[in-house]
Parts: C-alpha cells; structure tokens; sequence
C-alpha cells in the first residue's frame, strides 16, 4: 500500500504524520484490498481542513473535513472515512445484489 500524506500552506511533522497513520489504521483493518491513500492537509487562514482519497480496486473513496482545529479535522475524516469504507465492503461483499425476488404467479 502507498500512503502520501503532504501539506498545503502547512509542515507535516513527524507527530502530525504519526497521528496520521494512527488514526488510519482501524480503517486498513476493515478493508485490506486497499491499494493506496493520499492524505492533503490544509491551512487556509482560520479554517483547518484534512481530505482523504482512498484506493481501492474499483473505486476511490474520497473524504473531506474542514474545522477550527486540525486534529479535530482529522478525526472526523477518518470516522467519515471508516463508515465509508464499511458500507463499501459491504456492498462488495453482498452477492445477491442486483437479484429480482421469484415472482410467484397466483391462481394457476
């Protein structure tokens, strides 16, 4: 997998990094066919905003959260991002999606 995180206007430490990677853990075990993440996060003057794009064989999940404090930010994101990925597998999982129940004809 391939994670790249970067900065707009702000300096990614090696704390925020590591919370980064902490934070998306718990998704990774829900869904492991994930194939790379690409985490912004964003200054722009009072607003702190984290964005998330998720890859995944199929599609790519994306994830936006703006607040007053980054952290904040990026808490929110990754449990926008965990249902996101939940409801995802599900639906890749579900195989009798698209099925039309059995009509029963009555009265013959």
């Amino acid at each position: 997998m391939n994670l790249q995180i970067s900065g707009h206007h702000i300096e990614v430490t090696p704390a925020l990094r590591e919370y980064v990677e902490n934070k998306l853990e718990p998704v990774l075990r829900h869904f492991d066919k994930v194939t790379g993440v690409s985490v912004v996060l964003s200054v722009e003057k009072l607003k702190q905003q984290a964005e998330v794009t998720l890859h995944v064989p199929g599609k790519d999940i994306h994830v936006e959260e703006a607040g007053d404090d980054l952290y904040a930010a990026i808490d929110a994101m990754f449990d926008k991002l965990d249902r996101q990925v939940q409801k995802y597998k599900q639906k890749v999982q579900d195989h009798h999606r698209g099925e039309k129940p059995s009509q029963h004809l009555e009265g013959e």
